[in-house]
């Protein structure tokens, strides 16, 4: 087993101060050693409801990883004394998993988004990667489901043996889900990956690299879903900003970390 990556408090939420290469070999070694974890991949929407939600805040101490989604993370955990961080986005670190489960013959399972989503996600894929090994898909119900129903859900997962589960049912709902059924089910990794089933399955746009690597993919995305984000990104950015600077300001100056 790797020795355990490093993380860096961002507004109070411990951040994975890592490399792509460094999350894909994590989740490798949870696998070989059928260990359960699940990965938050979370952004500034992400750590700012930590801010208000203590149990939120508490799924994401208790993960295997908890990724930086988005550059202004990034930003964050280079100033606070981790030079090495890189943006693990979530579509991203899905792709290099699917490359690499293509290769070594890992079975996944996408769970999350709309009737038909998961299933053009596992098409769209296997198109890309021909021997990608497909445990299954599942698109669940939006309303909040029976004890019955989520005991059926468990069932078919189990019965499916992935090694790579996808949850993409937005933050915080994929937080409180993964969390909840990392005991329950069999399964070595539970990733929530949120928007990246649309990007991947080709359903939504994503952002041009440039944009993302200035750490503006929300004005791209508030751009393209302003009725459905703007009450999100009215929120989130300038607060996030706020608390940043605020720690940024007060943080003790440290030792750059080469990790």
């Amino acid at each position: 087993m790797s020795a355990p990556l490093p993380r860096v408090p961002i507004l109070g939420v411990p951040v994975s101060a890592i490399t792509l290469d460094e999350a894909v070999m994590a989740v490798e070694d949870w696998i070989l050693a059928r260990q359960r974890h699940y990965v938050c991949i979370t952004g500034a929407h992400g750590v700012i409801e930590c801010q208000t939600d203590g149990s939120l805040r508490a799924i994401h101490e208790r993960a295997g990883l908890v990724t930086p989604d988005g550059m202004p993370l990034v930003f964050m955990a280079r100033r606070l004394g981790f030079p090495r961080t890189q943006r693990v986005y979530g579509p991203d670190l899905m792709r290099a998993l699917t490359a690499l489960s293509a290769r070594k013959g890992y079975r996944q399972y996408y769970f999350g988004g709309g009737s038909g989503l998961p299933e053009r996600l596992a098409a769209r894929l296997t198109e890309q990667f021909p021997d990608l090994p497909i445990a299954g898909t599942f698109s669940p119900p939006f309303r909040p489901t029976t004890p019955e129903e989520d005991e059926a859900i468990v069932a078919r997962i189990n019965a499916a043996a992935p090694d790579i589960l996808w949850v993409g049912l937005s933050t915080p709902k994929q937080e409180y889900w993964m969390a909840r059924h990392r005991d329950r089910l069999e399964v070595p990794v539970m990733v929530g990956v949120g928007a990246a089933f649309d990007f991947l399955a080709g359903t939504k746009r994503q952002a041009p690299a440039w944009l993302q690597r200035r750490g503006l993919e929300w004005a791209f995305r508030l751009g393209t879903e302003p009725r459905r984000l703007a009450r999100r990104y009215g929120r989130i950015v300038p607060e996030f900003m706020l608390r940043a600077a605020f720690q940024l300001l007060n943080a003790p100056s440290r030792p750059r970390r080469s990790f």
